[in-house]
C-alpha cells in the first residue's frame, strides 16, 4: 500500500496533482488561497480554521481528502462495559490529532485493512471501538440481515457492508473514528474556530475565559469547553436575536435538547446578503456518509427578507441528519432546520455571540 501524507502548505506537488476534497457544497481545491477566495477579514480566518481539519493522503495509489472524525466522546459505551474516551476529550488541536492520524494511518494494521477491503469478497468489516480492533466477517446470515435492512451491530461495534472494491474515504473515517478513536466534537471545533479569530485579531482566548471556563492556570483552556458553557445566563455571551440581518461570522448556532439546554453547536462562517446563503460550520457523525466529521453546511433564504429568523420554515436547510452507520438508528430529525426548530416549548434553537470577539473581528474586518 502507497501511502503519504500532504501538508496544505507544501508546493511540491502542485504542478504535479491537482487535489480537491468533497464538501457539501462541491469541491475546492487543497491548495486555493483562503484570502483570495473569502479576503483578509474574519470569514478567511474561520475557512482557514476549517481547512486545518482536512489533510490530504494518497493510500493504495489514490488520493482521499480526509476529514476529522467527529468525537463520540463515550456516546457509544451504553453497552462497552466502560469508557471509549478519545484523545483530549475531542477538544484536542487539530494539528496534535493529525499527527496521531499520520502514524495510525502508516500502520500494518492499517495495510491490513486496505487490503482486506480490495480482496473482491463481499462482506462486512466489524469494529470494536471498545478494544480498538477490527474483524471481518462473510456470515450469509449475517450479511442478509444487513441487506435487508436488519442490522445486526451494536453502538460500539458497527457492521459496515463492503464489497471488496477497494477503499473509499467513508472507510478511511470508519477506521480512524473506530479503531484511533480521534477526532473533535461539536464545541471542540466551535472552539478551534474561535480561538483562531481572536488569535489573528490580537487575542488570547485560552487567556480571556480561563476564568469562566473554571480551567485551572495550568492546564489547557479548551480542554473545558463544552456545550455547557454556551447558555445565554453565561455573561461572556450576547444571545442574538436570530433573524437574518442579526447574523455575522462568528456566531454560535445552537440546538437545544428537551429541557432547552444546548446539546450541538455551529459556528457561521459567512452571510451572503446578495445571494441568499449562510455558510455555517459544525462537526457531527450524525450527517450523510460524506458529511460526517468537520463539514459545511448551508441555510438559503431570501435577500429581500432578512428580517426572516431561522426558526421560519421557509428557510431552506441544506444538511440532512442521517445515522452514523448505515443501519444504526436514524435521527429524529430529517435536516438542521428541523433541529433548531424542535423544542419550541423550550425555546428552541439559538445564536450566541462571544462578546470576547468583538474587537479582534473588528480588527479583522466582516466583507460587506
Amino acid at each position: 500500500m502507497a501511502f503519504k501524507r500532504f501538508s496544505w502548505g507544501i508546493s511540491l506537488f502542485l504542478s504535479v496533482l491537482t487535489l480537491a476534497s468533497a464538501t457539501a457544497d462541491g469541491d475546492y481545491p487543497d491548495y486555493s488561497d483562503v484570502t483570495e477566495e473569502w479576503g483578509p477579514g474574519v470569514e478567511g480566518v474561520i475557512e482557514q480554521a476549517y481547512r486545518d481539519c482536512f489533510r490530504t493522503y494518497i493510500i493504495d495509489g489514490r488520493v482521499f481528502t480526509v476529514r476529522m472524525p467527529f468525537a463520540q466522546n463515550n456516546e457509544r459505551a451504553e453497552l462497552a462495559n466502560g469508557e471509549l474516551a478519545v484523545q483530549g476529550g475531542g477538544k484536542a488541536d487539530p494539528q496534535v490529532l493529525w499527527t496521531e492520524i499520520d502514524g495510525l494511518l502508516a500502520s500494518d494494521d492499517f495495510k491490513k485493512y486496505v487490503a482486506a477491503l480490495a480482496d473482491g469478497k463481499e462482506k462486512a468489516v466489524v469494529f470494536d471501538l471498545s478494544a480498538q480492533s477490527w474483524s471481518t466477517t462473510n456470515d450469509l446470515f449475517n450479511l442478509a440481515r444487513i441487506k435487508a435492512g436488519a442490522y445486526p451491530g451494536l453502538p460500539h461495534k458497527p457492521y459496515i457492508l463492503t464489497h471488496g472494491e477497494g477503499i473509499e474515504a467513508s472507510d478511511i473515517y470508519n477506521y480512524i473514528y473506530s479503531i484511533g478513536r480521534l477526532g473533535m466534537d461539536c464545541s471542540g471545533f466551535v472552539w478551534h474556530v474561535l480561538s483562531s479569530i481572536a488569535r489573528e485579531g490580537g487575542l488570547d482566548l485560552s487567556r480571556t475565559l480561563r476564568k469562566s471556563l473554571r480551567a485551572p492556570q495550568s492546564s489547557v483552556a479548551s480542554l473545558y469547553f463544552g456545550t455547557w458553557y454556551f447558555k445565554a445566563a453565561n455573561k461572556e455571551f450576547i444571545k442574538i436575536k436570530d433573524q437574518i440581518r442579526n447574523l455575522q461570522p462568528g456566531d454560535v448556532i445552537l440546538f437545544c435538547g428537551e429541557d432547552g439546554a444546548a446539546v450541538h453547536s455551529a459556528v457561521i462562517q459567512s452571510v451572503d446578503r446578495v445571494a441568499g446563503k449562510i455558510r455555517y460550520l459544525q462537526s457531527t457523525d450524525e450527517a450523510p456518509m460524506g458529511d460526517r466529521g468537520v463539514h459545511e453546511s448551508t441555510i438559503h433564504f431570501d435577500p429581500t427578507k432578512p428580517e426572516t429568523s431561522l426558526k421560519d420554515p421557509v428557510l431552506d436547510w441544506s444538511q440532512l441528519r442521517l445515522s452514523p452507520f448505515l443501519g444504526e438508528k436514524p435521527s429524529a430529525f430529517h435536516d438542521d432546520g428541523e433541529r433548531y426548530r424542535a423544542f419550541p416549548e423550550v425555546g428552541g434553537g439559538s445564536v450566541l455571540r462571544l462578546k470576547a470577539l468583538a474587537k479582534p473581528i473588528a480588527r479583522l474586518g466582516i466583507r460587506k
